[in-house]
């Protein structure tokens, strides 16, 4: 990677507007959506559980302890409900400023490294790629843990780049408290992956002194057992073993050695994903992986690589896979990308690279507005095979946003310009990524927010109005608790309850006395009638 490029000391008008680009893609349109069930839907309801039985030790899901994940997000979620509403914005609220700490920490540090053009294409490829833009928008888990892994290479990175002598400790000690903070959002694998990159890193550059100073910091310790420790040994003592099985054994080692809920796939699963996740800049890899035995010889290259693909790897030989998985590692992607979009020599491969990652912005720009239509026809054709969302896709089209075609056809004649006009691929790429996102969080996701969970909402909106008890049956939808505003356990109804229910299911199981309140695209609220 290229190290020569100083470090400006002041801050600009491209610095200003990338923040603004960061802000855009990560805040607007926050609430637009519905929560998506399953996971925004169950973080969201064990908050709102949280909140209504003054219990912030522990949390559960429509009144049975949840073990998922340990208590950092469910505590930030429960501030921000506190004191704006419960609201998809407030749920949401905590995710969207991590992510945006996210970008600007690696924005400040490509810059510091690599220069300024580098680290404002470091930030905005960050936060304009299709994966950070699903979870930094996201009311779960994943914006925190990804925040808090990253910030811990980096300051990782910033020891091993001093030591100790050099000044490097208070990073060292810094980055104890972000694996600290990851313990509390998501468990063992906080610790892992530092740990395991700086060994690495370590092993490969003749460094052993560096990591033996740093495994042995009783400073270091000493935060991460104070920050980590008391939640734990509270949460161990009021569930005991039941924590032990369902966090620790359940939800991190089975999670790891087997598939889980169905999510299950190849050795090669994120192989294939990661680019997908990183669009529309994932147009540059040919060009970095050509890079990787120039970058492997620097310091920071290959302290990158070797980040990058200890995740990938490790991940790949993971039982259950989880498409998110693959953002632990891809910081340091999102930085060589930059760095390989900022270089002012492009060889052939590089003007390849480039010219794909044009050809990928546009296409976002012009096949997003289809989206709608090519869902409708697929429901139509019976080409969804599960009933449930054919059903619900068959509102695909009458959910899309009228001036959706209009804004993306002004976007793509805006950019198509500034490519024209200065035919410089910085300024064409930076747009027109911006551009995409704003298109996808600002139509895209709303759209398939009302399209597959504006039924369930209706329907909690419905039966918030009712003075019926209420169960889930025949489905989980943890986000109908949320807009219900009460606990709505799974489970058969009995005579006089309502229940929340598929039109499918239902129509496979006799219920001769049950009457139907409310109905919308598959989605059915019924009452069983006393007999």
């Amino acid at each position: 990677m290229n190290l020569a490029n100083p470090t400006p000391r002041r801050l600009g008008w491209a610095d200003a507007l990338f923040a603004l680009a960061v802000v855009a893609a990560l805040f607007l349109r926050l609430g637009g959506a519905p929560l998506f069930d399953v996971d925004e839907g169950a973080f969201s309801e064990a908050t709102r559980e949280m909140i209504a039985h003054h219990d912030w030790g522990f949390t559960t899901l429509n009144g049975v302890p949840r073990f998922d994940k340990p208590i950092l997000v469910y505590w930030l979620q429960a501030v921000s409900v506190s004191a704006l509403g419960v609201s998809e914005v407030a749920f949401r609220l905590p995710s969207a400023l991590c992510a945006a700490v996210w970008a600007f920490s690696v924005w400040g540090f490509a810059r510091a490294r690599l220069g300024a053009r580098a680290g404002r294409m470091a930030g905005l490829v960050l936060a304009t790629s299709l994966g950070v833009l699903a979870i930094g928008r996201s009311a779960t888990a994943d914006s925190l843990l990804n925040t808090l892994m990253c910030l811990s290479m980096l300051d990782l990175w910033r020891y091993l780049e001093r030591g100790a002598e050099g000044g490097g400790l208070p990073a060292l000690r810094r980055t104890y408290v972000w694996v600290a903070l990851g313990i509390l959002t998501k468990g063992p694998v906080a610790v892992l992956i530092p740990g395991s990159v700086g060994a690495l890193y370590c092993l490969s550059s003749g460094q052993w002194p560096k990591l033996r100073r740093a495994a042995l910091d009783l400073p270091g310790w000493a935060l991460l057992i104070a920050i980590a420790a008391p939640w734990y040994a509270y949460a161990l003592h009021r569930h005991g073993m039941d924590f032990v099985n369902g966090f620790l054994l359940k939800h991190n080692v089975s999670r790891y050695t087997s598939s889980l809920e169905g999510h299950k796939g190849s050795p090669f699963y994120y192989f294939v994903l990661g680019p997908v996740l990183w669009l529309p800049w994932s147009g540059l890899l040919p060009a970095l992986l050509a890079r990787v035995r120039t970058h492997w010889a620097q310091p920071l290259g290959r302290f990158l690589w070797i980040w990058a693909v200890f995740v990938l790897a490790f991940f790949s030989l993971s039982g259950t896979k989880l498409p998110h998985y693959v953002l632990y590692g891809s910081s340091p992607v999102f930085i060589g990308l930059a760095s390989v979009a900022a270089d002012r020599y492009a060889g052939t491969l590089l003007r390849i690279s480039r010219g794909l990652v044009l050809l990928l912005i546009a296409a976002l720009l012009l096949s997003l507005p289809w989206a709608p239509q090519l869902m409708q026809s697929l429901a139509q054709g019976g080409r969804i095979a599960d009933p449930f969302y054919r059903e619900l896709a068959l509102g695909a089209a009458a959910a899309a946003p009228q001036l959706w075609p209009i804004l993306a056809g002004l976007a793509f004649v805006v950019w198509l310009m500034v490519l024209l006009r200065w035919r410089q691929f910085m300024p064409a790429a930076a747009l027109g990524g911006a551009l995409s996102a704003l298109l996808v969080v600002g139509c895209f996701t709303p759209w398939l927010g009302e399209v597959l969970q504006g039924p369930i909402k209706h329907a909690a909106e419905f039966a918030r109005t009712r003075p019926e008890p209420a169960v889930q049956w025949l489905l989980h939808q943890p986000s109908f608790s949320v807009y219900r505003e009460a606990e709505t356990p799974l489970a058969d109804p009995m005579p006089g309850q309502l229940a929340l229910t598929r039109a499918d299911r239902l129509a496979r199981k006799s219920c001769p006395d049950c009457t139907t309140l409310f109905s919308e695209r598959g989605v059915l609220l019924v009452k069983r009638e006393a007999p």
